[in-house]
């Protein structure tokens, strides 16, 4: 194996952020990608939407970007979120969601789930762990995915 077979192996770190003031009210997304020694940000918002929306799109462009770059291909990716929501809902109630037709425990229909069936595509294709970190932790790049959210939100105010 070369290094550049190992460095393309490498894992990909992802971060990922969503908020709103008010909710619904004026949100922003935020996610930093890190790989082969650089840290990518991207972000962006709407003037109406809510958090949860929010925290959910910031996974979907995530993985977006790594699924359109191709030396990214195949390589394990660890996502942390700190949206419980997020994290529970695609290592877990997603799989009864879909089994229910789209319908929760309370057979209601699942809020966002334009956005669960996008993350749900993007993670079947890629090989993503996904952890929970906690917010407002002081954890560096989960702090600057929130910077990044207040940036965005900012710009609706």
């Amino acid at each position: 194996m070369t290094f550049d077979d190992m460095k393309s192996a490498s894992p990909i770190v992802v971060y990922t952020d969503g908020g709103c003031s008010g909710n619904p009210g004026p949100g922003g997304w935020g996610c930093v990608v890190i790989a082969d020694g650089e840290a990518r940000e991207l972000s962006g918002g709407d003037k109406l939407t809510t958090n949860n929306k929010m925290e959910l799109t910031a996974a979907i462009m995530a993985l977006s970007v790594i699924r359109n770059t191709e030396r990214f291909s195949g390589r394990p990716i660890t996502l942390y979120s700190d949206s419980q929501y997020v994290k529970n809902g695609i290592t877990g109630w997603i799989f009864n969601w879909k089994k229910n037709g789209w319908k929760t425990a309370a057979k209601k229909p699942v809020l966002n789930q334009e956005l669960w069936q996008q993350l749900d595509e993007l993670n079947a294709s890629m090989n993503v762990s996904w952890q929970w970190v906690k917010g407002h932790a002081g954890v560096q790049y989960n702090e600057r995915c929130d910077q990044l959210c207040q940036m965005e939100m900012a710009k609706f105010r």
